[in-house]
């Protein structure tokens, strides 16, 4: 199998905090630089070797501090890359008093604009749960179904529907929405959660990520799947910290709020989403590491919800918990 080296620009301040995102994203095996420890070693007085060779010092001389990790050369390698770009996003824009970094991602022996498309000879037309087959923009169903179709193109924002997460939120989406119910999707990327509750029954959806680039995209796969500009509205903002989107959609009163994001957003989230829902409404919160599943759970305890349903595919959880008000 093929992978892809992938390296972070990161300060020195921000390594602990960012390594702590990727870790929630999913990724343990992190390689982590810092410029100032080797520059520290070699003025040390107390260091233990006396020689170090001229090729050592001018190879780590060139590394730049940041953190490089591994990801496979497929279609599941590009949906994890798109959730970390979403997650580092995130951090850096909560984040108001540690300077991260620049955060940019480069990828080693790879062009980013071939990676960014050869991974799609991988995604074909496939089932989630009963109801849905996904299909990707450029195939076609070689057989008749009956299941309702929802079409995708990510473009480079998360949501293709083959991440364990994506999946386990649909399932539960197709357990607990009801016809005619009002969704609002944090976190929307592609769209494919707010899209397939459409697809589903839900009668009107508002889908909102930080990345300004998910409003096109989350649209464009919304016409492609003929759903009504006036049902669907999707917004570009940190709803955890602009007062402006929380006034924007508090008081909305919404049947199910869907957050497929990183397990720290959606705790702090616990505490933003009763002002969404309905009394009796339903949270459904997924991207969740099972490391991180009880964390998660706390939050919800300690914020008036009741945990209807707790899944888990491959280290992944997906929580549906009902808002008691």
């Amino acid at each position: 199998m093929e992978w892809i080296e992938v390296f972070i620009s990161v300060s020195q301040i921000g390594l602990e905090p960012v390594a702590g995102v990727l870790y929630n994203c999913g990724l343990t095996g992190l390689m982590v630089n810092d410029e100032a420890d080797f520059q520290e070693f070699l003025e040390s007085p107390h260091r233990e070797w006396d020689y170090i060779a001229d090729e050592l010092v001018e190879e780590k001389g060139k590394l730049k501090t940041g953190i490089t990790f591994f990801l496979r050369d497929n279609l599941y390698g590009r949906e994890q890359l798109a959730q970390i770009q979403g997650a580092l996003a995130a951090a850096k824009a909560q984040e108001k008093e540690l300077d991260l970094g620049s955060l940019e991602m480069t990828m080693k022996n790879v062009q980013e604009e071939d990676w960014a498309n050869n991974w799609k000879k991988y995604f074909k037309p496939f089932p989630v749960g009963d109801k849905i087959v996904i299909k990707p923009s450029w195939e076609e169903l070689t057989e008749p179904t009956d299941k309702v179709v929802l079409k995708i193109d990510p473009g480079h924002i998360f949501g293709t529907g083959t991440h364990e997460t994506t999946q386990l939120c649909i399932e539960l989406i197709e357990t607990y929405l009801k016809k005619d119910d009002k969704v609002l999707d944090i976190g929307c990327g592609s769209g494919i959660l707010s899209i397939a509750s459409l697809l589903l029954g839900a009668k009107a959806a508002d889908a909102v990520d930080i990345d300004p680039n998910a409003m096109e995209i989350a649209y464009e796969n919304s016409d492609r799947n003929d759903i009504p500009r006036e049902n669907y509205h999707v917004c570009a903002g940190n709803i955890l910290e602009d007062e402006a989107l929380y006034q924007k959609y508090s008081g909305k009163k919404y049947d199910m709020v869907e957050a497929n994001i990183v397990a720290d957003v959606i705790i702090a989230l616990t505490k933003k989403v009763p002002a969404y829902l309905k009394d009796g409404g339903i949270f459904l919160c997924s991207g969740i590491i099972t490391e991180r599943k009880e964390d998660v759970l706390s939050a919800l305890d300690a914020g008036g919800y009741t945990v209807l349903s707790v899944q888990e595919k491959k280290g992944w959880v997906a929580v549906a918990a009902r808002y008691e008000g």
